[in-house]
């Protein structure tokens, strides 16, 4: 079963994309904590978690619904690096517009009004290519959780397929039972400091992390920002933690999405756990070292490499 995610990111490649993407092409305007602004800038989950995997040399394929005033340079770019476009449908007018409102603490997401809703340019199950529905691996970016929940149940169908999900609804008390009925159905979720809000987080994380297993759920990354991150492992029930990027330079903005991406390379490419972890730390440095997606957009592979050796002192396969 799909519940095995070792084992069916170990098998053959498919005829398309090993890994797809699915969420959302954004136009950004951040606001830093000191007042810096960043306006019109290209982004959405999809973009920063597909850049980070292509960057490790997984086939990747972006599933999306792109609005007229995404920037044809930005997919383009994408295009340029190998990552399939196939299932990346037009709008037909504006997207949606998001103030990224940084403060020292947390980050806020306020759509600009008179933007389409979350969910007109989020895609469903159906915007899924026919090349696509193979693929070994499906990573569903933070979108509205019904979206979120009818692509679990459409994907969870496909026997051999892994599926891992990064939330755009925080976990809280009142939304536990709803949130545990989705995780039940995926191998791998990816939730932030801002998107895992359960009683006692703060004091006893590994406890909080728990709460959330079940079903065929086999690995939570709790990602803490410059504290680093907590990994759990349900099946074993054993706990990793992974230290903060070395690089913390730049705009935070799809840092958590890299992360993911460079994770799940790893899995797919029959990597151990621990390298996944190394993978995920350099593919965010590289978020984290620019404005935008440029940081990623600029990586190579060389550099990553030699990244790897150099933070973690050991050679990694090619």
């Amino acid at each position: 079963m799909a519940s095995d995610l070792l084992r069916i990111l170990a098998s053959g490649p498919p005829a398309g994309p090993d890994l797809v993407c699915i969420g959302n092409l954004l136009m950004d305007d951040i606001v830093f904590p000191d007042g810096r602004t960043l306006m019109a800038e290209p982004g959405g989950a999809a973009l920063y978690a597909s850049l980070a995997a292509r960057l490790w040399g997984a086939s990747v394929g972006v599933v999306s619904v792109r609005g007229d005033d995404y920037p044809a340079a930005t997919l383009d770019a994408l295009a340029a690096r190998g990552v399939d476009l196939a299932g990346v449908r037009a709008l037909g007018r504006p997207g949606v517009r998001t103030w990224l409102l940084y403060e020292d603490l947390a980050r806020r997401v306020i759509h600009r009004l008179g933007s389409p809703s979350h969910e007109e340019v989020s895609p469903g199950p159906e915007d899924v290519p026919a090349a696509f529905r193979a693929a070994r691996a499906f990573h569903l970016s933070p979108m509205p959780l019904a979206i979120q929940r009818r692509l679990v149940e459409a994907l969870a169908a496909r026997r051999g397929a892994a599926l891992s999900l990064d939330p755009h609804e925080p976990v809280r008390e009142d939304n536990l039972a709803a949130w545990k009925e989705v995780l039940a159905q995926v191998d791998a979720f990816f939730p932030s400091r801002d998107e895992l809000r359960l009683d006692g987080v703060d004091d006893d994380p590994r406890a909080a992390l728990r709460r959330l297993g079940g079903g065929r759920l086999r690995f939570v990354a709790f990602k803490r920002g410059a504290a680093g991150g907590l990994l759990w492992d349900a099946r074993a029930d054993g706990f990793v933690e992974w230290p903060p990027v070395p690089r913390l330079t730049g705009d935070p903005t799809g840092a958590g999405d890299a992360f993911a991406g460079g994770f799940l390379s790893a899995l797919l490419a029959g990597l151990g756990i621990e390298q996944a972890l190394d993978r995920g730390i350099v593919a965010t440095s590289f978020a984290l070292e620019d404005f935008g997606a440029r940081g990623l957009l600029a990586a190579t592979r060389d550099e990553a490499q030699r990244r790897m050796t150099e933070w973690f002192d050991t050679e990694r396969p090619a």
